[in-house]
């Protein structure tokens, strides 16, 4: 493992207590470049979802790059538990499910969330690597990174900048989106705004949690 990889695996150990806390590329003529947001966008970022480097997506800027010719150089991720991709279902677009955090093995009750226990997956970082050498890229390309709502792929991001990337978006209302007054999720994300998503899963994006 690489001096990097030791030290966000370190890092991410760290993580166990807050992980649910609140919860350069050419342009390609066929696709609009993927440009950092305005400032306007990064300000109105909350601030569990705000992440080192400032960079931040929405599902559908994401969608228009994965259905273009900007995909080849770029990794998409979705980084919820295997539990949610089964029973939730994710983007058909998406290159590959890498768990930030996984369910308790033995199903330890979180009191503060009303849920299971959230635990930090140790081999994140390295399975992001070897997802982006996978698909021919490096440090300096862009990964995506999509979670439930935006507070694990902010923390995320936060993790793999510290591993030396350094164009890391956060997919600001992730797959499902925020919370709504009626306590559901039916305010923004991923499903709530009709992009490509299915409950069948491609076993060649599964994550290796042997």
């Amino acid at each position: 493992m690489t001096p990097s990889a030791t030290l966000a695996t370190s890092a991410l150990c760290a993580l166990s207590l807050t992980l649910f806390a609140g919860c350069a590329q050419e342009p390609v003529a066929s696709a609009p470049p993927a440009a950092a947001p305005t400032q306007a966008t990064a300000s109105a970022v909350p601030k569990p979802k705000v992440t080192r480097l400032g960079l931040y997506m929405h599902p559908k800027e994401v969608q228009a790059i994965m259905a273009s010719e900007a995909a080849k150089k770029t990794l998409f991720l979705d980084i919820r538990a295997p539990e949610e991709v089964m029973f939730v279902g994710t983007p058909t677009s998406v290159d590959a499910i890498v768990p930030f955090a996984l369910v308790s093995s033995t199903y330890a009750y979180d009191s503060s969330r009303k849920a299971y226990r959230m635990d930090p997956n140790k081999g994140f970082v390295a399975e992001v690597e070897w997802r982006l050498k996978a698909k021919g890229l490096t440090k300096n390309d862009e990964v995506i990174l999509m979670c439930r709502s935006g507070d694990r792929s902010a923390k995320a991001a936060d993790l793999l900048a510290q591993a030396g990337y350094t164009r890391v978006y956060s997919v600001v209302e992730g797959f499902e989106g925020d919370l709504g007054k009626t306590g559901r999720r039916d305010v923004n994300g991923w499903k709530n705004d009709a992009l490509p998503w299915s409950y069948a899963l491609d076993p060649t994006k599964l994550p290796d949690l042997r």
